[in-house]
Parts: C-alpha cells; sequence; structure tokens
C-alpha cells in the first residue's frame, strides 16, 4: 500500500459521485474536488441524466485522466449507483473508495478530513451531528427528518453512530469487501444505513468526523416520500430481527 508524499492516507483514492440531473453542479463539484485532493482519482456514475449530464461528464473526462464516467440506461436509485461505482473502483484496485453528492452539498475541501483517519479507521464518516458538524440552509422540517431519522435509526439498530444516513463517507476496500457491498439491496439513503449497521456488526473500526453540510442552491432535492418509507421499514425489520435474536440467545 503506498501513501501519497505527506498525506498519511492510503493510495489510490476513487471518489465515486452518482449524477442525476446534475449538469449545472457538477462541474464545479469537480473543479473544486480536483483542486482539493490532486492525487484522488473520480468516477462519475450516470443515470441516463436526461438534462445531458453524462456529456458534461464525458467532455470533462476528455481533459482531465483523472475523470471517468460509467454510464448508465436509467435512474436505479442511490443504492445501485454506488454499488456499480465500487465495484468499478474495487476490479482497478483502489485502496480507499469515496462517497460524495454531485450538487455541492459535500464540501470537497473538506475531504482531507474524512481520508485521514484511514491510516487506522475502515470507514469515516463526514457527520453533521458531531460537534464541529452543521447543516446550512435546510427548512427546519427537513433538518427534523433527518435528525429524528438518525435517533430512531441509532436506538432500533444500537448503533454508536450519529449520523447514519451521512452521505459523505470513505471506506478502506477490505471494508468494503468485508461487509459484502455487492449484495446490499438498499437504495436511497437507506444504503447509507446499511453499510453502517454491516461495519458496526463485522466489529470494523468506524469514525465520524465533522462536516458542514450545505442544501443544494442549484437544481432539485432527490429526497421522496419513497426514500423516507423504504428507510423505515428496513431499520425497523432489522431492529425487530436484532432483538429476537437476541431474546431466543436468552433462552
Amino acid at each position: 500500500m503506498s501513501e501519497p508524499d505527506g498525506s498519511g492516507w492510503p493510495t489510490p483514492v476513487l471518489v465515486v459521485v452518482p449524477t442525476y440531473n446534475e449538469r449545472d453542479t457538477l462541474p464545479v463539484v469537480l473543479r473544486r474536488l480536483r483542486d482539493a485532493v490532486p492525487d484522488a482519482d473520480v468516477l462519475v456514475v450516470d443515470d441516463g441524466s436526461p438534462d445531458g449530464t453524462g456529456a458534461v461528464a464525458d467532455a470533462w473526462a476528455a481533459q482531465d485522466p483523472a475523470v471517468s464516467v460509467l454510464h448508465r440506461d436509467a435512474k436505479q436509485g442511490l443504492g445501485a449507483a454506488y454499488r456499480a461505482g465500487f465495484g468499478w473502483g474495487l476490479e482497478r484496485g483502489y485502496e480507499v473508495l469515496v462517497e460524495m453528492d454531485a450538487d455541492g452539498s459535500h464540501p470537497p475541501e473538506q475531504l482531507p478530513r474524512l481520508l485521514a483517519p484511514l491510516q487506522w479507521a475502515d470507514l469515516v464518516i463526514g457527520s453533521r451531528y458531531v460537534p464541529g458538524g452543521a447543516v446550512v440552509n435546510w427548512p427546519a422540517q427537513r433538518l427534523w427528518l433527518s435528525r429524528g431519522g438518525n435517533t430512531y435509526t441509532r436506538l432500533a439498530l444500537a448503533l454508536a453512530v450519529r449520523d447514519a444516513t451521512a452521505g459523505y463517507r470513505a471506506f478502506r476496500r477490505d471494508a468494503l469487501v468485508r461487509i459484502e457491498v455487492d449484495t446490499i439491496a438498499s437504495q436511497g439513503y437507506c444504503f447509507q444505513v446499511d453499510t453502517t449497521r454491516r461495519a458496526s456488526r463485522l466489529g470494523l473500526r468506524v469514525v465520524e468526523v465533522p462536516i458542514t453540510f450545505t442544501e443544494r442552491a442549484v437544481g432539485e432535492s432527490k429526497m421522496s416520500r419513497q426514500i423516507v418509507s423504504e428507510a423505515l421499514w428496513r431499520v425497523t425489520r432489522w431492529g425487530v430481527a436484532d432483538r429476537w435474536a437476541a431474546l431466543r440467545g436468552q433462552r
């Protein structure tokens, strides 16, 4: 395993950026990301964006060898996009794989903060809800939904993590292999809960570092009632299964 001069984190690093109708925000995010961590490679996973995001990504990749594009035929959900992106990266030998949104809500300038603990951690989560973390420009209802959902998840699954739904995170490749990321069926933001849950159950070293999450200024949020319902249903099912297993083990 090699390390870039002065960085301290494992390399090579691949940042996976799923896109769907992000043609206006993607160039800005790519520029900031390439400035923030020049040694990192980027994989844009585009789900057949009707606004031409895939073509924008292709044009950038043609000029920058550190950027690649994985085209998918249709919108299949965040979880499916990350599974495809992680599979692509694992096949090519990347030691660190990062999740990052294309809408600018995950500041690329804070990526080194996530990468540094990978000297010893297996999964690093960019957290909004640990000391030093913050959320900017969210309406009160959205913030309540996120905080309430994380509290419910933490209690239902007995997790020590305060921001299990966070989508800005960095994995060691061994962690992704051990949690069998290719078998995760969860879509939407429940994909984040599922990876956190699996890592915790395996005893992997999971740490949270504070980030500032800023609500997107351009485009529309991908949050929907279906995404929220999936997360509630899956978390409840996992929590009940865990408690039933514990009760059976006590008999």
